[in-house]
């Protein structure tokens, strides 16, 4: 069963992109990336409609040039998600693209020139109530911060973000949110650590050039895993050397260990072992692509023998022990009458699923289908 997580969020000041809230006690919002070209505009939009379906709330899109703002219109016409444009620089990029109708803007304003032009772009986000995203990186700091700190420290981050906040409170400009990046783990989480103590607005959390999938999620996963535990962190990008897809999967997978907030199955899934009576492995993975579709919040329990598989099938919306030939079939922690053939297991519960999913999104009562 779902159960609420114990976790304390930090208090943080509410802003909005597009209409998905972000800070002060809003669910945690999942963001992946385009990593097509963005000129090229079928390309994009294709992949931004595939980052959604797998769950992303928010979709941030590289917009390097003037020709590139130019086609972010054309996406901002063929996409109702909201869209982050990720700008360096170029002030005059942020100005096209606020008028094209961009949700939020990841700009640091001190790298945007004289005043003049932090205030063209502040004012804009003003006009138009658009937030924007002060972006720190480890991989990036001012030249006079490196050579204070020696090397990317917590402090050295924080103090370069800082520089960037200190800036928009000159221009009484309050909704934005902060990150500060890192690839080292233990780096990002000192620095968010700080940061969370000195201001009041949201924090966008990642572990930035995190790696390819296997170990960028698994670095994600720490480096967010603790942050989140101490109740830091308003919306999230897991950065992967991957299909931008595999980034909101992962996301929500960290999410979803942590209690905070579920979307789609929750696998409850045992190793495998000589007990297995069918194979745990295979079946998962079938499962686990069969369902992709399917986002109402569900446990699943399937467990290949009787030594734990009755004890995780009672605290599991759909649980299955493993026995010989037929296996138990639990439903919602009650032991069922039809018990499933080992030999049609993926078709069977997939089916049982599917059905229990449908009854529980029209609140009917939950019956077992025969198969």
């Amino acid at each position: 069963m779902i159960h609420h997580s114990p976790i304390v969020r930090r208090k943080s000041r509410r802003i909005y992109v597009g209409n998905v809230p972000i800070g002060d006690g809003a669910p945690i919002a999942v963001q992946s990336m385009t990593n097509t070209l963005t000129d090229d505009v079928a390309a994009t939009v294709a992949q931004i409609e595939r980052i959604v379906a797998a769950g992303a709330d928010i979709v941030r899109v590289s917009v390097p040039t003037m020709d590139a703002a130019e086609a972010f219109k054309k996406i901002r016409q063929q996409v109702t998600t909201p869209l982050v444009a990720d700008i360096h620089f170029d002030y005059r990029i942020a100005l096209k693209v606020a008028e094209y109708g961009v949700d939020c803007l990841r700009i640091n304003p001190g790298n945007i020139g004289h005043e003049d032009r932090i205030r063209a772009v502040v004012d804009a986000a003003k006009d138009k109530n658009i937030p924007i995203r002060i972006g720190v990186n480890a991989g990036s700091l001012e030249k006079d911060i490196q050579e204070k700190y020696g090397e990317p420290t917590g402090a050295a981050l924080v103090e370069s973000a800082m520089r960037h906040v200190d800036i928009l409170d000159r221009f009484d400009f309050q909704d934005f949110k902060v990150s500060v990046k890192a690839s080292d783990v233990f780096l990002a989480v000192d620095a968010y650590r700080l940061l969370a103590q000195q201001i009041e607005q949201p924090l966008h959390l990642g572990i930035t050039e995190a790696g390819g999938m296997r170990a960028g999620a698994v670095k994600s996963a720490i480096g967010l895993g603790m942050l989140l535990n101490d109740g830091i962190g308003d919306t999230l990008r897991v950065s992967l050397a991957a299909d931008p897809v595999e980034e909101v999967k992962v996301g929500f997978d960290i999410l979803k260990s942590l209690r905070i907030r579920s979307r789609g199955i929750n696998f409850i899934a045992c190793p495998s072992c000589s007990r297995q009576e069918f194979d745990v492995i295979s079946t998962v993975n079938a499962l686990e692509q069969r369902l992709e579709d399917i986002t109402t919040a569900l446990d699943v329990s399937i467990i290949g023998c009787v030594v734990n598989g009755p004890g995780e099938a009672l605290v599991a919306e759909i649980g299955l022990a493993g026995a010989k030939n037929k296996s138990g079939f639990y439903v919602d922690g009650k032991r069922q009458k039809l018990r499933i053939d080992n030999h049609s297991i993926v078709d069977d519960l997939e089916a049982q699923i599917r059905d229990y999913v449908a009854r529980k999104e029209k609140e009917e009562p939950i019956q077992v289908v025969n198969v």
